[in-house]
C-alpha cells in the first residue's frame, strides 16, 4: 500500500503534494477539493438513458401485442437491472461524482462548525485574549 501512495504522489505537482500532506500555502485559506464539473451532465445522461431503456422495453412489448400500460410497467421493472448491466460506466461516474460532492459538503460543514466553535479564527482579527486593538 505505501508503494501505491508513493506512485500517486510522484505523478502530482509539488503544490498538490503539499496540499495532500495537509499543509496550506502561507496566506491562502484551506482549499477544498473542486466539485466535479461533469456531474450534472453525467446525471442527466444517466437519467435519460434509463428513461430510454424503459421506452425501448415498452415499445418492444407493445409490438408483441402487450398493452401499453403493462409494457411501461414491465419496462420500469426490467429497466433497473438492465441499466445496472448496460450503463455501468455511466453509473460509476455518477456515483463517484456524487461521492466527491458529498465529501466537499462534509468538509464545508466541518469547517463551518469549527468556525462556529471558534477553532478557526480569522488571521486579521485580534485575539480575544489581547483585548481590543489599539489605534
Amino acid at each position: 500500500m505505501p508503494e501505491l501512495q508513493r506512485d500517486q504522489t510522484e505523478d502530482t505537482a509539488p503544490e498538490d503534494q503539499t496540499r495532500e500532506a495537509g499543509e496550506a500555502s502561507p496566506g491562502a485559506p484551506d482549499e477544498l477539493p473542486a466539485a466535479p464539473e461533469h456531474l450534472g451532465r453525467d446525471l442527466v445522461l444517466y437519467s435519460a438513458a434509463r428513461f430510454g431503456l424503459v421506452a425501448v422495453v415498452a415499445v418492444v412489448l407493445a409490438l408483441l401485442g402487450v398493452p401499453v400500460l403493462i409494457g411501461i410497467t414491465v419496462g420500469l421493472i426490467v429497466g433497473l437491472p438492465l441499466a445496472i448491466l448496460l450503463l455501468r460506466d455511466l453509473n460509476n461516474r455518477v456515483t463517484s461524482g456524487m461521492a466527491a460532492r458529498g465529501a466537499i459538503r462534509r468538509a464545508q460543514r466541518a469547517r463551518l462548525r469549527a468556525e462556529l466553535r471558534g477553532e478557526l479564527a480569522d488571521e486579521g482579527a485580534p485575539d480575544a485574549e489581547d483585548g481590543p486593538a489599539q489605534p
